[in-house]
């Protein structure tokens, strides 16, 4: 046949090119999303939707190619068929294929010999949070999140397998957003997000994540350095897909409301308890010492609680991306706006707008490659400027007076001659706190030759912080603050860094060997500065914040600091027959927070494992044993986590002309913490990997501890940074379930479950005694303990709680304190099951926590305060509580069982932490209106809490009055075109 002849069979043919629709199942009839449809020998292809169902254009002669990870690839002859419907077999050599990322490379969940656990996209979408760090709390074995509190924006702590290091500072993991490093410190504040710091992560868009992977022991982390000696957050954003262009929209709408309530007395069990506590002190109560008796409506009642946060705080998220390409180019653009209102009395919200771009380019001869990512967020926080309303008005009187005048002003005169402020003192005071956050990377690859490839990450950061607080005088009583002027609190914090990662990657199949290594080098450089200032005396309210009316700038504080990092790191790995893995990690690092001696320090790893269900005995002898793999892994990492330049002499300037004081003390000999980390792990899977079974044990010692050497008095310093022989000792265990309960037809029930068992002591402190951790600290205890008096009860003479004096001076001090109580979490874990009917699909993750807590406040019945309403107790004879007296004994035994045993209880928890019902509509009428498919879902957060803990928050037990997590409920769409 000629060329002419050719030509004209091929136009012959695209005549009679048609649409095919087609259905693609699992074997039991499940729809499989995502399935990667292909004309064979073509760049043309589709996807499978959340049904299963997928249209394509092709003629009778093409041949349709069907893959998808964890199943067999499949071809089928098209001929006149236009519907077809494709059966799906499970690939059980390769349900281990899925890649987790590693960070410097990828690896697939069946051959990894390091610890690293990971979260979906869909996980994290479905909980309305603002940081993603908070989307992993019950999630993850070996990780703790506990929220910094219920403002927005606040930072959460983050642990990864516990506290390595003495000092809070030292103890933040590494957080990588595609590919770049991100300062995880907190950002300083003056409002009260001061009390945590500010979450960097909180100007993400949580729609945008594809996955988070947590780097755990020493083969994961090691490759990292220094950076990773409290593990590593790994943060992958979604990329655009090679197929036509889509539209994604997700919008959902709720509230959040307060959960819990502290039984508190009612007026008049309150009054009652006063009268009581006069009579036994044989006081007459008068105006001066008993206003709320004498001078206070006696039948008013406000329930406090509900007053200052019983409101409903609505939110709203907003989510739009478009994405696209071909064989070569792919692209992802997406925004979103988020908002959220407050549970308090006023108008405070939280605003938060993003924006993103993931561009992707493969050459034809796919040799060269080129990935772009840029994330950037901007989010305004408008908080309570000054008053603390989660803790301060659990002892308010149940009858005090109004809170305001009635025309909206604040009511002084009734609080005024009861000697108390009025609770919402700073009222008027506002806090807008603005951030600009930008995240980029650029990675270019290019293979040389055959399996090595030249490679280079360079990435940039930029996080503005700018914070404004006004305090006009209006917010305070005018009788106690006769010359207060308007004033204002002014804070500038701006970080930013780049960063340079050259390397050389090679990978080689040897017969039934193969060869992954990578030699590669860091250079990195972030700055840091910050401004703050207070100014005051605004002739009027209007002009604060504007420094220019002011009449005068006080308390000025500039910081500049300047941090360098460099390294050179290689990994070489090597595996036989699939079975046997053997990898090797080392890493030379230098830091510009030591002095030149010791500036540059080696570390590394070994990971090693043993896929012992290949060997050819055990498939004979335990067939019903599908994955079975030993693994271990044992090196070192290194911990830089310290102020700048802290080796350097530092001075300021005096008040007056002229003048320096020194602030710092020189040290050039202090040099890197270490911690060695040491792991031994199986993993199993069983019946076709329906049950899938780990468990981890690991032991993780920091030791050259970066701690305040003490100094005498005499040097005019308390202490010198320097390293201390204390070691600090990590160890637990890790257990993790995975199992596919059914799979039948159209119903799938999916669960997942993990706990860990963690261990914390100080193993060694030497000369703790002499040191400024003294009264913090004991050698062969969890750094987590509190150092308490010990309790004898209640005295039968004074009736009021005895306290044991230990060395008999007749003093309490912290000679006294011989209790130690261990208030780390016994363990700790969640449970997640997922589950599919048809278009139907319920999520829902319980989390649970062993712990015990301190009820820390609300039990001196007879004081001027609201009490806990179990008090009512001390009215009879046997009760637990002392006496009911109004007397400052009575007041100073209070303040001293509180640092005894006597409040702590069991804070155990297990909370429904969220749940998601999500419905398919119908694709056929989708297709109707032009939309390919279009979900429905519900979605809850902290909706059960079943709790034996009498505070708020079981979550937060350090007082009993604190709270984090609110009750969320919201209704969205998610619709893709």
């Amino acid at each position: 046949m000629g060329n002419a002849d050719s030509k004209f069979l091929k136009f012959d043919l695209a005549i009679f090119q048609h649409q095919v629709k087609g259905l693609v199942t699992d074997s039991n009839g499940i729809p499989i999303q995502g399935v990667n449809v292909g004309v064979k020998n073509t760049a043309h292809g589709t996807f499978t939707n959340n049904e299963g169902v997928f249209t394509i254009d092709a003629g009778p002669t093409d041949v349709l190619t069907f893959s998808y990870i964890g199943f067999k690839t499949k071809e089928i002859p098209l001929g006149d068929d236009l519907e077809v419907t494709v059966v799906l077999e499970e690939d059980i050599t390769n349900l281990g294929e899925v890649t987790v990322n590693a960070g410097y490379y990828t690896v697939s969940e069946r051959e990894r010999t390091g610890n690293i656990a990971k979260v979906t996209a869909e996980e994290i979408e479905l909980q309305p949070v603002l940081s993603p760090i908070q989307a992993l709390q019950g999630r993850m074995a070996g990780v703790e999140v506990i929220p910094g509190g219920n403002q927005p924006g606040m930072a959460s702590t983050i642990r990864i397998r516990g506290q390595n290091s003495l000092r809070d500072e030292g103890n933040y993991p590494l957080y990588i957003i595609d590919g770049v490093p991100v300062n995880s410190a907190p950002v300083e504040s003056n409002s009260l997000l001061g009390s945590t710091g500010i979450d960097p992560l909180n100007t993400l868009n949580l729609s945008n994540i594809e996955s988070i992977e947590v780097l755990k022991d020493a083969d994961a982390t090691a490759i990292y350095g220094s950076r990773g000696a409290n593990g590593i957050i790994l943060i992958t954003t979604k990329k655009g897909r090679q197929e036509k262009t889509a539209i994604e929209a997700r919008i959902y709408t709720g509230m959040a409301t307060l959960p819990n309530r502290i039984d508190l007395l009612t007026t008049e069990q309150y009054l009652q308890i006063r009268r009581k506590a006069f009579e036994n002190d044989g006081i007459q109560p008068n105006e001066s010492n008993a206003p709320d008796l004498k001078l206070w409506d006696q039948n008013r009642y406000t329930d406090w609680q509900d007053y200052f946060f019983g409101g409903t705080s609505p939110i709203t998220d907003v989510n739009l991306a478009v994405s696209g390409g071909n064989e070569n180019t792919s692209f992802r653009l997406g925004g979103s706006y988020h908002t959220q209102g407050s549970i308090y009395p006023g108008d405070y919200d939280y605003n938060k707008v993003t924006a993103g771009l993931n561009l992707n380019h493969t050459s034809d001869n796919k040799k060269l490659g080129i990935d772009l990512s840029v994330n950037y967020g901007v989010d305004t926080n408008n908080l309570v400027g000054a008053v603390n309303l989660s803790s301060s008005i659990f002892g308010i009187p149940p009858n005090a007076p109004p809170i305001f005048n009635d025309d909206g002003s604040l009511h002084w005169e009734e609080w005024s001659m009861a000697r108390l402020s009025n609770p919402l003192q700073g009222y008027f005071n506002t806090s807008t706190t603005t951030i600009n956050n930008l995240v980029s990377n650029l990675g270019i690859s290019y293979e040389v030759l055959s399996g090595l490839s030249i490679k280079t990450n360079m990435g940039y950061t930029y996080y503005n912080s700018d914070e404004l607080m006004k305090l006009p005088r209006r917010s305070y009583n005018p009788a106690w603050w006769t010359f207060l002027d308007h004033r204002s609190l002014h804070l500038k914090s701006e970080r930013k860094s780049w960063i340079i990662e050259p390397q050389l990657v090679y990978n080689k199949q040897i017969g039934k060997g193969r060869i992954e290594a990578i030699l590669g080098g860091t250079f990195q450089e972030r700055a840091a500065n910050s401004i703050g200032m207070e100014a005051i005396g605004y002739i009027d309210e209007s002009l604060i914040g504007n420094l220019s009316a002011a009449e005068r700038l006080d308390n000025g504080t500039s910081r500049d600091t300047e941090y360098r990092y460099s390294a050179v790191f290689a990994r070489l790995g090597y595996n036989w027959d699939r079975k046997y893995y053997i990898n090797l990690t080392g890493r030379r690092d230098g830091s510009s927070r030591f002095a030149s001696g010791n500036r540059f320090a080696n570390f590394g790893a070994i990971g090693t494992a043993w896929i012992f269900s290949e060997e050819p005995f055990i498939k004979r002898h335990l067939p019903f044993l599908s994955f079975g793999k030993f693994r271990g892994s044992y090196g070192t990492t290194g911990n830089d986590q310290i102020p700048d330049y802290g080796y350097l002499d530092a001075y300021e300037a005096t008040r007056g002309p002229g003048g320096l004081y020194p602030t710092q003390l020189y040290n050039p000999d202090y040099s890197w913490e270490v911690n060695k980390k040491l792991e031994a792990a199986v993993e199993l899977g069983f019946l076709k990997d329906r049950i899938n079974v780990g468990a981890s044990w690991y032991r993780n010692r920091s030791s050259n501890q970066l701690v305040g050497l003490s100094l005498p008095g005499t040097t005019g310093f308390a202490s010198v940074q320097a390293n201390l022989p204390a070691t600090v000792e990590n160890k637990g265990w890790e257990i993790e379930l995975s199992t596919l309960n059914v799979s039948n037809g159209n119903f799938q029930w999916q669960t997942s479950f993990n706990i860990t068992f963690p261990k914390n002591r100080l193993l060694s402190y030497p000369n703790i005694e002499q040191s400024p951790y003294a009264n913090v600290y004991r050698v062969g205890h969890p750094l987590n303990i509190d150092l308490l008096y010990r309790y004898e009860g209640i005295d039968p003479v004074t009736g009021l709680y005895s306290i044991a004096d230990i060395n008999g001076d007749d003093r309490l001090d912290y000679l006294d304190r011989v209790v130690i109580k261990d208030v780390d979490r016994k363990f700790y874990g969640g449970i997640n099951n997922q589950l599919n009917f048809k278009d139907f699909s319920v999520q829902f993750l319980w989390e649970f926590v062993k712990q015990e807590g301190k009820i820390g406040s609300l039990f001196d019945a007879g004081q001027m305060r609201n009490q806990r309403a179990e008090v009512l107790q001390a009215l009879e004879d046997g009760s637990e509580f002392q006496r009911i007296s109004t007397q400052i004994e009575a007041l100073i035994a209070n303040s001293n069982v509180i640092n005894t045993t006597f409040p702590y209880e069991d804070a155990s928890f297990l909370r429904l932490k969220t749940l998601s019902i999500g419905y398919l509509l119908p694709a056929d009428i989708m297709e109707t209106v032009g939309v390919n498919t279009c979900k429905l879902f519900l979605t809850g957060q902290n909706l059960i809490t079943i709790t034996g803990y009498t505070g708020m928050d079981p979550e937060t037990p350090g007082l009993g009055t604190s709270f984090a997590g609110l009750r969320t409920i919201s209704l969205g769409v998610e619709v893709k075109f």
